[in-house]
């Protein structure tokens, strides 16, 4: 097994590439939470402070369409302009005073959300053009690890500020990371043409090609349902969590403090891994077997055993990451140059868009059943998932397995 994340991390283009995502992601990471608490503290709504979350997920939707901009223009200037718009824009809440100006913080989350959706789909693209391709599974789950480590802290330090200085500093910060981002990928050094145009085709006509693409090729459809599966069952089991510490292990609601970093401490060895993990299979492969690995650790957590429940704890960690990893490297790959901003917003959307329903289908089922049907539900559906993409993979194999060692075709980048 090759470990090629170090030599990932020295490569200048992908250096300056993972600081603009990790700086962006703090950011955002740390405002969305602050934007939370500070829609309670000025309207003591529940239902408003949790519309923070919904209108940052909101644009996930009109992903294919949004990406399709991302295949208009060059990458990098696209991601330089947009970080910077989206600096200017977070500084806005800074009028924010009273309950009367939350529409304003409602209106800017949107905004952000959509910027986040263009961001995303461009920095895929630009990561095939800057990163060379040996690297890219290795460096993609660097990607996935540093942003789950943001996670960890993120939340924290815009907690601090917001209690220490209020809203309008977190606005702040925001804006900085969104200039710092900008800042990193203005020196990536990249040779981007500029993408052909045709001036009489239709946006919803060039949007579609990106769909058809992705809907029709046999490696990246069942990859990318394969990660929008393994989204939704997350999110189906997360509801359960308190109910699980309530219930089934006795614990106070603060436990859950425990749980959420062993996630974390599985996904960071699993992001690590998985460039050197995939030379060694397929893609599909690696994202089965991590599927079933999460599958497992949900239904570990359905005992009440608390060394069983933390062990699945560090499972999850481990297998979710594995089907979204393995998806956008094969979006890379599979992918032509002049398609990739769309067909990679419409793989976030096919792969993000349903946990906003899974949400809502485990908030009414941990309301009405045992927190154990939940989790058996979603560990069982994790399990025959991931079998029956094992077994088409082993039917399809002469034509679809394609190990990221394997020499590859070039193609125009």
């Amino acid at each position: 097994m090759t470990w090629r994340t170090l030599e990932a991390v020295k490569d200048r283009n992908a250096g300056l590439y993972l600081g603009g995502v990790i700086v962006s992601g703090f950011g955002d990471t740390a405002m969305s939470l602050a934007a939370g608490i500070w829609v309670k503290t000025l309207t003591g709504s529940d239902a408003l402070a949790a519309l923070v979350g919904f209108c940052l997920w909101l644009p996930t939707f009109a992903g294919p369409l949004i990406g399709t901009a991302a295949d208009r223009v060059r990458r990098r200037p696209l991601l330089v302009a947009t970080n910077l718009v989206l600096a200017a824009v977070v500084t806005a809440p800074v009028a924010v005073r009273s309950a009367a100006d939350v529409w304003l913080l409602f209106a800017v989350l949107t905004l952000v959300g959509t910027g986040m959706v263009l961001t995303d789909a461009a920095q895929t693209a630009l990561v095939a053009a800057a990163v060379p391709r040996e690297l890219r599974g290795d460096f993609n789950g660097l990607v996935y690890t540093a942003m789950e480590s943001t996670k960890l802290l993120a939340p924290l330090a815009g907690a601090w500020l917001f209690t220490a200085f209020g809203g309008p500093a977190v606005a702040v910060l925001d804006a900085v990371s969104f200039v710092a981002a900008a800042l990193a990928f203005r020196f990536i050094r990249v040779r981007e043409d500029l993408p052909a145009t045709r001036e009489k085709q239709a946006w919803i006509t060039r949007t579609a090609e990106g769909t058809r693409h992705l809907w029709r090729h046999p490696v990246l459809r069942p990859l990318v349902l394969t990660g929008g599966a393994a989204m939704a069952l997350s999110s189906l089991s997360s509801t359960a969590t308190f109910a699980l510490l309530d219930t089934g292990l006795h614990r106070s609601p603060a436990y859950a403090g425990v749980l959420t970093p062993l996630q974390g401490l599985g996904s960071v060895v699993s992001g690590l891994a998985a460039g050197a993990l995939m030379r060694r299979t397929s893609e599909r492969a690696f994202s089965a077997l991590g599927l079933a690995v999460f599958a497992l650790g949900v239904l570990a957590r359905a005992t009440p055993w608390l060394p069983l429940v933390l062990g699945g704890s560090v499972a999850i960690g481990l297998g979710l990451p594995c089907a979204l990893i393995a998806a956008m490297t094969a979006v890379q790959r599979e992918t032509p140059g002049e398609l990739l901003g769309r067909v990679a917003a419409t793989a976030n959307t096919l792969m993000f868009a349903p946990t906003g329903l899974a949400l809502l289908i485990g908030s009414a089922m941990v309301a009405g059943l045992d927190y154990r049907v939940q989790l058996l539900t979603a560990g069982a559906l994790g399990l025959a998932w991931a079998a029956a993409l094992a077994l088409a993979g082993r039917r399809g194999a002469p034509r679809d397995r394609d190990p990221i060692h394997h020499p590859l075709p070039a193609r125009a980048e």
